[in-house]
């Protein structure tokens, strides 16, 4: 069995958040396009994952079979990602620069062809935690020990084919899938509670027979405890997935961004990247 990648303290998640955050705001902007508020939202849920967490996603393991795995369902969060992947060392830093050109590895959206860490092409929405299940499937008849992970947005659950995998994953007994809402209240359209209502979203979930957890996702304490409690049910024997409502804040970390509906996917000028990443900066 992988080990658990080395536990990192919530000061050094908190250090290595903001560090991500700064990353997210200059490879946007270099980029003119992309979604700052959503991944300023999930970077913290991603930092605790990829740094504490998960097993066998280390560089130097990159693609061992006993490893977990992540789905990024919600895929315009992706810059997110590539600022953790980066990080870990699977390519260098300067290519974030390279994010939505031509010929990049680096897509607006995740390419598993272009950048095979990553486990699934997402940003279709409301199709990632179907291929999450098929991965945890296919692991549970491999005889893996491996959690599938997979990050949904609060906007895309509104989608029905995620409701079809909400219904299918319990009555095949997945305690190694676990799905987290990024419930950061707002889609592209505006707020989700006017576009379409999710609520009462834990009671939901729950009543499709999932274990749920609601957590604060910017508490690193909050998010490692979840994290644990999915690994020991999994490891106990436990029959039932598990549910993770993650309650963030849209551009979080952004001051001028946070729960701006219209920082969902419009980049930052020259002028508004200074601002944020001293913001940023000066948060440490």
């Amino acid at each position: 069995m992988l080990p658990t990648t080395n536990r990192k303290s919530v000061e050094e998640l908190t250090a290595l958040s903001k560090e991500f955050r700064e990353w997210i705001i200059e490879m946007l902007t270099e980029a003119k396009s992309g979604h700052p508020g959503g991944s300023l939202s999930a970077i913290d849920l991603l930092t605790a994952l990829w740094f504490s967490e998960m097993r066998g996603v280390d560089s130097a393991t990159q693609l061992a079979e006993d490893r977990d795995r992540f789905v990024l369902s919600k895929g315009h969060g992706v810059p997110a990602l590539y600022a953790v992947l980066a990080k870990k060392g699977f390519f260098p830093k300067d290519e974030l620069k390279t994010l939505r050109r031509t010929g990049s590895r680096l897509q607006g959206h995740p390419d598993r062809a272009r950048l095979p860490i990553v486990e699934a092409s997402t940003g279709s929405l409301g199709q990632g935690l179907s291929v999450a299940q098929g991965l945890a499937m296919g692991l549970r008849l491999q005889k893996k020990n491996s959690i599938v992970y997979c990050l949904m947005g609060d906007g895309e659950i509104q989608e029905g084919q995620i409701w079809e995998a909400a219904m299918s994953a319990p009555k095949y007994q997945l305690s190694n899938l676990c799905a987290i809402l990024d419930q950061n209240g707002g889609q592209i359209d505006g707020p989700v509670s006017e576009v379409m209502p999710i609520e009462p979203v834990c009671d939901k979930w729950a009543a499709f027979g999932w274990h749920v957890i609601d957590i604060n996702g910017h508490d690193f304490a909050d998010i490692s405890k979840a994290l644990d409690e999915v690994r020991a049910r999994h490891e106990r024997g436990e029959k039932k997935p598990v549910f993770i409502r993650a309650r963030t804040i849209k551009g979080k970390g952004v001051s001028f961004m946070e729960n701006k509906i219209e920082w969902h996917g419009a980049a930052p000028k020259a002028e508004e990247a200074a601002r944020a990443i001293a913001e940023i900066r000066a948060s440490r």
